[in-house]
């Protein structure tokens, strides 16, 4: 953590307000620490705000939820797998799948309705006292608050899909939870195919991410449980801290869930999950790599390529960082490198030849 010179705490400001920023940064006590904190540095989006914790190191940060690029919610996600610390939530709004990671941290500021100077200033001594909180937190305690593996197969509305016949096996790490938000929703349905996610975040962040996506999307998105039937049109997140694989069953393939060792420093990570879907789905499956740092996903989409799959990467242009796509067309397993925008399309003319045809 990195103490101003008087000795004051450090604070980052993340807001995708440049007024919000200004106003925080004053009530918080500048950039001189002439109040109770020093703000370090300030962070426009969530992106920014990732690389800014690493340059700065502030003992505690101040979250924005709704912003462009990378939310609040998934940089909170990077931000506690990568370098943990104290974080408030400073938002009017709460949206869909945010609310776990809010009573995570146990710590959120509600903006005023009113954007006046006069009633963002109003906010000083809640903040004040939030961040004093958040400084006094064992931030230790948020890496158990994930609920144990319970199987979900009791859930009727699972129990009453076909099991699927294809698999679409996703990779994604830094930016991803904005691309997934973009992908996920335009995936096609009624193919016989089911959605298998690598999303690198810590446990109870991926929870939120499948609440999220599952107001956004066709497909009824859930966090993984282990055990599960892996049903169409049916989409599974891995959750935190747990490798996901396929493993297959007398009634079709089922959801495996483990603790073995971390893969390229992370756990969930993708190729596990792709192997298994190389050797469970073979030529019925289908791999993608979104945008990420590192190089996880691209060993196991080879394997998917080789087993008669198919690999498809998100281009540099579209990627918040191409370090995971470019990685899997180096290993060569990919047939096509496509805009953000354009994956679906092709994941959907994938599975047509794969036999997911409509009926």
């Amino acid at each position: 953590m990195s103490k101003s010179s008087e000795g004051k705490p450090t604070v980052l400001v993340v807001d995708d307000s440049a007024l919000m920023r200004r106003i925080l940064t004053d009530v918080l006590g500048g950039t001189s620490g002439d109040g109770p904190f020093r703000v370090i540095a300030t962070a426009r989006d969530g992106f920014d705000a990732v690389r800014k914790v690493h340059q700065f190191s502030p003992d505690v940060v101040t979250m924005d939820l709704e912003m462009p690029e990378l939310d609040g919610l998934g940089a909170i996600g990077y931000i506690m797998s990568e370098s943990p610390r104290p974080i408030v939530v400073v938002s009017a709004h709460a949206g869909p799948g945010t609310a776990a990671a809010i009573r995570a941290l146990e710590l959120g500021v509600a903006k005023p309705a009113s954007a006046t100077k006069e009633a963002l200033r109003g906010l000083a001594p809640q903040l004040q006292e939030a961040v004093r909180a958040a400084l006094a937190a064992d931030i230790s305690r948020v890496s158990v608050l994930a609920r144990p593996p319970v199987p979900v197969r009791q859930a009727p509305e699972l129990g009453l899909r076909p099991r699927a016949r294809l698999a679409v096996a996703i990779a994604a790490s830094t930016g991803g939870p904005r691309a997934l938000a973009d992908l996920v929703p335009s995936l096609p349905t009624g193919r016989g195919a089911a959605v298998l996610i690598v999303q690198h975040m810590p446990p109870m962040f991926t929870r939120s991410l499948a609440e999220r996506l599952n107001t956004l999307s066709p497909y009824q998105v859930v966090e993984a449980d282990h055990g599960t039937p892996i049903v169409a049109d049916t989409a599974y997140v891995a959750p935190g801290d747990y490798h996901m694989r396929v493993v297959a069953a007398e009634d079709g393939p089922v959801i495996a869930l483990e603790q073995t060792p971390p893969v390229w420093g992370v756990r969930p990570a993708a190729d596990p999950l792709f192997r298994s879907v190389a050797q469970v789905f073979g030529v019925r499956g289908v791999g993608v790599v979104l945008t990420g740092m590192g190089r996880d996903g691209a060993d196991g989409l080879r394997a998917i390529h080789d087993a008669g799959g198919a690999g498809l990467a998100q281009d540099r242009e579209s990627a918040v960082i191409p370090g995971m796509p470019v990685a899997a067309v180096q290993a060569g397993g990919v047939d096509a490198v496509l805009p953000l925008g354009q994956i679906a399309d092709r994941v959907t003319i994938e599975l047509v030849r794969r036999g997911g045809t409509r009926g």
